[in-house]
């Protein structure tokens, strides 16, 4: 009988922020890919894209004219999946039917104004910006009374259904808590309850020790490659100190929150030495005005390339019908990203 390796047998992981668990399959990294294969999108954006609705001083679709802006913008979505109006509705009673309407507002953050800086590339104070930008809003949109979530979040790249290149951010704030968000919470919570501490402080805790997962940190914050990661390069930006929102950052912390996220898509970008796409978001305590004391800051990358700029991971099959799988252990993608530079390939081409 063989002795179990993390590294080249399957076996499940759990998730105790979804109360989930996933399939790890490592042994299958080796086979053969002939599947579809992604178009590598020419980077050669210019600074300024007089046909981007979201550039600084053009016009977009609804002829509304964007400010000439130069740091971070910030704007309401003009195609807003959610909206302000409170509507009237008589409730269905049915457990089979049920529905109720959802109230909220959609924003989108241009990072820069210019069309071909995404956050890699960004500078740590102007990536501090976008943070200054990010905490505005949520106090902001928190504030109104029927909003009791503000979901900050980043498409980046057409693979993962991005509209417009240009490097952009969104915030969706609504009346309920997503799903997602409602099982971290009941997570949080119970574990709170039990052990009188957050999950998610012990949990780093305990990767720090180890350094086994650990891909970057600095005095205030680390990226780590979770134990029960389902993307092959998935990585959790979490807080050292135990708060729950971005406006409990100290100036101190976020500029070392600006430096992990700088660092982490860079990393990202110098892996297969492209625009690496992700789809990335905070979670953060509700603003559903209670205390919260069992939410711990932490930002999530879901990044879906696999062996190349153009092979991806995709969610099907077994992932739909049964639960999440990987072909890479969370450990050996921590320690691809840990030994990539945290200087940007395209500097060191110049």
């Amino acid at each position: 009988m063989q002795t179990f390796n993390t590294n080249e047998h399957p076996h499940r992981r759990y998730n105790p922020l979804l109360d989930e668990w996933i399939l790890v399959s490592p042994h299958r990294a080796k086979r053969p890919w002939q599947g579809q294969k992604e178009v590598i999108p020419i980077d050669n954006r210019p600074a300024h894209d007089e046909n981007c609705y979201l550039c600084a001083g053009n016009t977009r679709s609804n002829g509304v004219k964007n400010d000439n802006y130069t740091d971070c913008f910030v704007f309401e979505n003009d195609f807003s999946a959610l909206l302000q109006e409170e509507v009237s509705y008589e409730k269905n009673n049915h457990e089979l039917f049920q529905l109720k309407p959802e109230r909220g507002i959609n924003k989108v953050v241009c990072f820069s104004p210019k069309h071909n800086l995404t956050l890699a590339e960004m500078e740590v104070d102007a990536i501090e910006k976008v943070i200054q930008v990010w905490k505005e809003q949520y106090i902001e949109l928190g504030n109104n009374d029927f909003i009791n979530y503000v979901q900050i979040f980043e498409n980046k790249g057409s693979v993962m259904g991005c509209s417009n290149p240009h490097p952009h951010g969104q915030i969706w704030a609504q009346s309920s808590l997503p799903t997602q968000v409602d099982k971290t919470q009941k997570s949080l919570y119970n574990y709170y309850l039990k052990h009188k501490s957050s999950l998610l402080k012990d949990y780093l805790d305990y990767e720090l020790k180890t350094q086994e997962r650990i891909v970057f940190e600095n005095n205030h914050f680390a990226v780590v490659v979770p134990f029960w990661a389902i993307w092959p390069y998935e990585t959790m930006l979490i807080s050292k100190r135990h708060f729950g929102n971005i406006i409990a950052m100290t100036n101190d912390e976020t500029k070392a929150f600006a430096e992990a996220l700088q660092i982490i898509t860079i990393k990202y970008d110098n892996l297969f030495e492209t625009s690496f796409p992700y789809s990335s978001g905070i979670h953060q305590t509700p603003t559903d005005r209670i205390a919260h004391p069992e939410w711990h800051f932490h930002m999530h990358f879901y990044p879906p390339l696999l062996r190349s700029a153009t092979v991806k991971k995709f969610m099907v099959g077994y992932e739909m019908l049964g639960e999440a799988q990987r072909d890479i252990s969370p450990e050996q993608s921590a320690a691809t990203l840990r030994d990539l530079p945290n200087i940007h390939y395209k500097q060191n081409d110049n």
